[in-house]
């Protein structure tokens, strides 16, 4: 039996947040160059994220729980200074080296993403972009329908409806997204009415908005194909090996299993005054059964127990092997809304 509790494991983790990530600065032009032909070993420009689970030993897992330095790719020893190495354990606590890629919100780059009447929760969604940036156009995913004091919104995240205060409260939501062929003129279902700033200091927990329903919008709260309705509006608290499923924007429906449940992570993120490293924390991170769980324009993605059929995370980043998504009680709590189930 291990000689740390649980608890020590949690207070190890935060330790490594505090030491690498807290302190963590965007690369510079310079370093996001050389990173396209090689991977910088120091822990400042490697390391994307801290959590816990079991060790991982010729790929499997073993009994021994460890603290998990998330990379976004492993550099072999002989490549390693002193300076750049990972502590192989903390207080006694072992760590485990994990290459996940470097995260990025999943905002925009399948059937789900052509106009939908009744619109659903998959389907895409997206804002207007304002000027200075109104040549891009985006899309992202509808999650939810929820609800609170008799009005229903649509549950995304920040950075789908509102951009982090980028976008305007009262904007127009629009389904499809304007990346997918959506009119301005005639296909808003909603409007922003609510996010969840994420800030430029101190640990973000969520990811999310939510977007008031016009009263003419015909809109269902059951998930596209796949997932389909809800058991229960009730969540379930997402656990280590838990079997999930989400229907996307991009990447449809997809299968997966959770692989942490307090995993902090850092995004590069923006506000109305340019961009920055956030530091997500105690976030999902999730592995896709085959091929990947999520790719740009999946943000927003309710992720589902499969074996309950409840919410249990909200979908907002990923790699290319990892998913990362919200405690969606977590989410629910901080707008103050329920789940509709359809």
């Amino acid at each position: 039996m291990p000689r740390y509790s649980h608890e020590d494991l949690k207070n190890a983790k935060k330790a490594m947040t505090r030491r690498f990530l807290a302190r963590a600065a965007p690369p510079s032009n310079l370093e996001r160059f050389a990173l396209s032909a090689a991977v910088s070993a120091h822990p400042r420009s490697n390391l994307v994220g801290v959590g816990i689970g079991p060790k991982i030993c010729g790929g499997k897992e073993t009994s021994t729980r460890a603290v998990r330095f998330y990379v976004e790719q492993k550099v072999p020893p002989s490549g390693l200074t002193e300076e750049s190495m990972l502590p192989s354990e903390i207080d006694g606590i072992p760590t485990d080296v994990v290459a996940t890629g470097r995260f990025r919100l999943l905002s925009t780059a399948s059937d789900n993403r052509l106009r939908r009447r009744p619109a659903r929760p998959g389907s895409s969604i997206g804002f207007k972009i304002p000027p200075p940036k109104d040549t891009f156009v985006m899309a992202g995913t509808f999650g939810a329908v929820v609800s609170r004091n008799g009005s229903r919104y649509i549950l995304s995240n920040n950075h789908v409806l509102a951009e982090n205060g980028i976008v305007a409260l009262g904007a127009p939501i629009f389904q499809p997204g304007l990346l997918d062929g959506g009119n301005a003129a005639t296909d808003q279902i909603a409007a922003l009415t609510q996010f969840v700033k994420v800030g430029r200091t101190g640990g973000a927990a969520v990811d999310c908005a939510i977007a008031e329903i016009q009263a003419n919008a015909k809109v269902s709260a059951q998930l596209m194909p796949g997932v389909g309705s809800l058991k229960s509006a009730n969540p379930v608290a997402a656990k280590t090996g838990m079997k999930v499923e989400k229907t996307g924007r991009t990447t449809g429906y997809t299968r997966g299993s959770v692989f942490d449940i307090q995993a902090d992570i850092t995004i590069p993120y923006e506000d109305p005054g340019g961009e920055f490293d956030a530091v997500f924390t105690d976030q999902i991170m999730i592995r896709a059964d085959a091929g990947m769980f999520s790719d740009r324009g999946d943000s927003g993605a309710l992720i589902v127990d499969r074996a309950t059929k409840r919410a249990t995370g909200l979908l907002f980043a990923g790699s290319r092997t990892h998913t990362i998504a919200n405690h969606i009680a977590v989410v629910l709590e901080a707008l103050g809304v329920s789940l509709e189930i359809g």
